[in-house]
């Protein structure tokens, strides 16, 4: 066999090798769902406000009824009788910071709302937590030169900190 011929022979030997590793499960492929299948429903409580900062957790709340409705095989529900699970948590920070400034007459050009919330999943049928006390962050940057100001990044912030919460929702791989 020639030196071409065995190049090919060798890269023909790999790829049917690599296919039929992906077709018998050695590739890590599920058609399995990626939220826990034992949960149907879920309440989700009012976030707690540790800050001074009002009216943020009700962007929260909002923004994660949303996405849980949308992204999840989940329905909230009001009713705790009618809940297979609860979802509490608190905004333990809402932080704004300065990140550019106007050197000439010491003006912030571009600032960052920083959310931080402590979050917990409680399945009702078996009493286990399936999501206990994580602490999420999330952050958006706003321009008052853009007609933006506090509340515009902090419901960016928000919505951003509903998808984190979300995600942390899936199952582990």
């Amino acid at each position: 066999m020639t030196r071409s011929g065995r190049a090919v022979w060798l890269a023909g030997a790999t790829l049917a090798l690599a296919t039929l590793s992906g077709c018998i499960g050695l590739g890590g492929y599920s058609n399995e769902s990626l939220f826990p299948d034992d949960v149907t429903s879920v309440r989700l409580e009012m976030f707690d406000n540790r800050s001074f900062r009002r009216g943020v957790e009700y962007e929260l709340s909002d923004a994660l009824s949303k996405r849980i409705e949308t992204e999840t095989p989940y329905k909230i529900v009001s009713s705790q009788d009618r809940a297979d699970s609860v979802i509490s948590g608190q905004l333990v920070a809402i932080g704004e910071t300065a990140l550019t400034v106007d050197r000439q007459v010491a003006q912030p050009l571009e600032k960052e709302v920083v959310l931080t919330a402590v979050v917990n999943w409680k399945n009702l049928n078996t009493g286990q937590l399936m999501i206990n006390s994580k602490t999420v962050t999330a952050a958006a940057s706003y321009s008052e030169f853009q007609n933006q100001d506090f509340t515009y990044a902090s419901a960016r912030a928000a919505n951003k900190l509903a998808q984190k919460i979300v995600e942390l929702m899936e199952n582990n791989w």
